[in-house]
């Protein structure tokens, strides 16, 4: 074995497989028909140089991309063991029968890779052959604790990073492969179909971040990225479009504003809420009423081109006519994939402070809701620990990689991103049990969050955008957000609160002006007359 692979391409090899491919007629392997679909790819690039050690295996390869690496030769001993024990359970047959049968079914396994393979058949087969062995011995062990404990060879292998170097995108083994080493074990199809079953989904239970959708059997998946994918990820038949682009950087908040504003604005708001009765709600309904409005519109239409009147023209146009805005707006084309700034949402901190109430779902991504009347934002619980970044973030670049429809599991992802800014964001969640946090603290589960990269593309997600839309809309529409954002752009900045300050004691002087004049001519016009008559 070459301590180092060759990249330099192999051109009569290379010639060799073509003509072979194209030579044939159809595949040896009766179990297949149809199309060879891509499945396992290669991360794209603008998720890979976010975060490589995330995509990379750090411990063990499986299957061709970083076969060769020398810093995973280590392992190599031990994925001998694993196919010494594999052709131990085999009845009659040696472990070389096992790579003539995949030497058969080659065009097949090439098929499922997206990058070129620089390998011969047989080669390739013996590599699918160990590897495929020391996955299926390694989950095996890991879906029985009894036998991680009882065997002292398996059982320091058993750690995290061998976990998720398992469960990366450019490190996967078509399932099919491990079900042709089991069928060499048991007597029948069915029996291999059900063991292979009960292994992976075992295996997926204990790596999943969330509660799984079990409504598939696994020979309806690639591999096991594939199927933790399929069984977290509900599908989505509706047609959406796609437009590709580059995603760079974290969105900010529009909503973001000093905290001591927000705390005071919340304590004043609480105690106008508690007065909310009598005489305090019907102004409050005279206020927003169509009347008043109407009364406001045409003389703030005619002051706001008055020098010094144009500032106070957008803090009462959003105070009393930014609703109007939102119920003309027509209704968003379904087909139309949403902007950049439609992903914005406030945090979990602001959102409890305007009244929102965070809840718990036992279900998956589909699960995520708004309810408008109780104004509670319901999520799934996720639960995170030492794997989940890496789990998360393979999930979302096979996504990428694989889906032509929307980016489910990626926009649920940015959501969390956009809802969790600090560790008291984090704090919030877990208290009310929708994150269970396994991690040191909580500002690493908001590091995690924060860090999730963007999508490579942008898509319509119909039900996680419109709960997006309807929690900005509803928060939006808070007037103790209205007040709260007038107080941070004409309060609280130096420069728009000059301006404010001009255009009030300009209006006041402009008054005081028009009201002496008044005075004036009223007190001594009169004294003028009288003083001719005498």
């Amino acid at each position: 074995m070459s301590s180092q692979f060759d990249p330099k391409f192999d051109e009569l090899q290379w010639v060799i497989q073509i003509r072979r491919t194209l030579e044939e007629d159809q595949l040896d392997d009766q179990e297949y028909s149809g199309e060879l679909p891509v499945c396992i790819f290669n991360v794209p690039k603008a998720l890979l140089s976010t975060h490589p050690d995330s995509y990379t295996p750090q411990q063990v390869s499986l299957g061709p991309y970083h076969y060769w690496r020398p810093e995973l030769f280590e392992m190599e001993r031990y994925k001998l063991a694993a196919a010494k024990t594999t052709q131990k359970h085999f009845q009659t047959l040696k472990f070389h029968n096992l790579v003539d049968q995949l030497i058969k079914v080659e065009p097949r396994i090439r098929a499922c890779y997206h990058k070129y393979l620089h390998f011969n058949g047989e080669t390739l087969a013996w590599m699918m052959a160990i590897d495929a062995s020391f996955l299926l011995r390694f989950l095996q062990f890991y879906a029985t604790k009894e036998g991680i404990r009882a065997s002292s060879r398996m059982s320091h292998l058993v750690d995290n990073a061998i976990l998720r170097d398992m469960i990366m995108l450019e490190n996967q083994i078509p399932l099919f492969v491990l079900r042709k080493i089991l069928e060499f074990q048991f007597s029948s199809l069915e029996s291999a179909n059900d063991t292979l079953f009960s292994i992976l989904i075992g295996f997926c239970k204990e790596l999943s971040p969330f509660k799984l959708i079990i409504i598939m059997e696994a020979s309806e998946s690639a591999h096991l990225l594939d199927l933790l994918y399929n069984m977290i990820v509900p599908k989505i038949e509706e047609p959406s479009e796609i437009i590709e682009l580059d995603v760079h950087g974290k969105e900010t908040s529009s909503a973001d504003s000093s905290s001591y504003v927000k705390k005071l604005l919340h304590e004043i708001w609480k105690l106008i809420s508690k007065l909310n009765r009598g005489p305090v709600r019907f102004i409050k309904q005279v206020i927003i009423s169509k009347a008043v409005k109407f009364i406001l519109k045409f003389p703030l239409t005619i002051l706001s081109n008055l020098p010094g009147f144009a500032m106070l023209k957008q803090p009462v146009e959003y105070l009393f006519f930014s609703q109007d805005r939102e119920e003309s707006r027509p209704e968003n084309d379904v087909s139309r994939p949403p902007l950049v700034e439609e992903i914005t949402i406030p945090s979990v901190t602001e959102l409890t402070r305007a009244g929102f109430c965070f809840a718990p779902t036992n279900g998956g991504v589909s699960t995520v809701s708004f309810d408008v009347k109780t104004s509670t934002f319901y999520l799934p619980t996720v639960t995170l620990d030492v794997n989940t970044e890496v789990v998360l973030r393979n999930l979302v670049a096979y996504e990428a990689s694989n889906a032509s429809g929307p980016l489910v599991f990626t926009r649920y992802t940015e959501l969390m991103n956009g809802i969790i800014d600090t560790e008291n964001d984090v704090k919030a969640l877990r208290e009310r049990g929708i994150i269970l946090n396994r991690l040191k603290s909580d500002g690493e589960v908001a590091s995690l969050w924060n860090g999730m990269s963007k999508s490579i593309r942008l898509t319509k997600v119909p039900f996680l955008d419109k709960v997006i839309e309807d929690v900005n809309k509803y928060y939006s529409g808070k007037w103790r957000v209205k007040v709260g954002i007038l107080l941070k752009v004409y309060v609280f900045d130096p420069w728009q609160f000059l301006a404010l300050l001009a255009a009030i004691l300009v209006l006041l002087l402009m008054t005081l002006q028009a009201f002496c004049s008044i005075y004036i001519n009223t007190r001594v016009l009169p004294v003028k007359r009288t003083r001719t008559v005498i």
